[in-house]
């Protein structure tokens, strides 16, 4: 809606909801559907030429769900005849590592991914990393049980994580849709920044003026703790220490504005 290439058709469940009012007052066209209802679907993407398409494995926590949902989206924009799709996507991370290493938040993904290519929908794919918003929730500092310290939980020992802010993803849609030539066809890993554990520690002690020291606690000890969800996230640990492939340098010329993770907590630092 900034940028001011495209009209701006906007799809929920719940069109009275704020976010839903405040996107109609700032010029989108508001349109019901559901994911799991064809129907309501087909309404909304009828007339639509590029679609940047989203499934929240969060909201059901199935594999078998997300799927069908994302199947289900490709076999009706194939019908529709879109000129671009972007896809939110993952690495089928079971696939790729001989069943050693589930993540299911990936792995069904990973399976869209690829049926949009068989299907022969012309797609391009992003794969987000590690959120910066996550050290403002899950993994937010924990104030040590002596002293003023504070203790950064990522398990992920030594290797480094590749980090990005939320905000930053919609410039790079935009980039890609107003791009199609350049990139259907393609997976683009992104990425802001590779930081070590105790780097991100060092950039939160120097900027929010609080000491903040790293865990160092690996990935592959915490998957065997835990409830199914916390087992999924280590596996999810397990597989960025592999360092799959995100590229700061594509990241930075789709949004040459991204925020580094410095940048990001100068930014935010009063929420800490």
């Amino acid at each position: 809606l900034e940028d001011g290439t495209f009209k701006v058709r906007a799809v929920t469940r719940n069109p009275v909801k704020k976010k839903a009012k405040d996107l109609k007052q700032k010029g989108a066209e508001v349109m019901k559907a559901d994911q799991d209802d064809e129907p309501s679907l087909e309404l909304a993407l009828t007339g639509a030429y590029r679609a940047f398409i989203v499934t929240n494995f969060r909201e059901h926590c199935s594999k078998e769900k997300e799927i069908a949902q994302g199947k289900r989206l490709a076999d009706l924009l194939k019908c529709l005849s879109l000129r671009h799709v972007l896809y939110s996507g993952l690495e089928n991370v079971k696939q790729l590592m001989g069943g050693r290493l589930e993540v299911l938040h990936f792995d069904g993904k990973g399976v869209v991914e690829e049926y949009f290519q068989k299907v022969g929908v012309p797609t391009s794919s992003i794969r987000l990393p590690f959120y910066f918003e996550n050290f403002l929730s899950i993994f937010k500092p924990q104030k040590a049980a002596q002293g003023d310290t504070y203790v950064l939980a990522l398990p992920m020992g030594d290797a480094p994580t590749d980090g990005m802010a939320v905000e930053d993803v919609g410039p790079v849609v935009v980039c890609l849709l107003k791009s199609p030539e350049q990139y259907v066809g393609r997976v683009i890993g992104l990425s802001a920044g590779k930081l070590t554990e105790a780097e991100y520690a060092a950039v939160l002690s120097q900027q929010t003026g609080k000491t903040v020291k790293a865990s160092k606690v690996e990935s592959r000890s915490t998957t065997k703790a835990g409830s199914p969800g916390a087992k999924e996230m280590a596996a999810m640990f397990c597989f960025y220490a592999l360092k799959p492939d995100r590229n700061v340098d594509l990241t930075m010329k789709l949004n040459p504005k991204a925020h580094t993770f410095p940048q990001w907590v100068v930014d935010s630092k009063a929420t800490f």
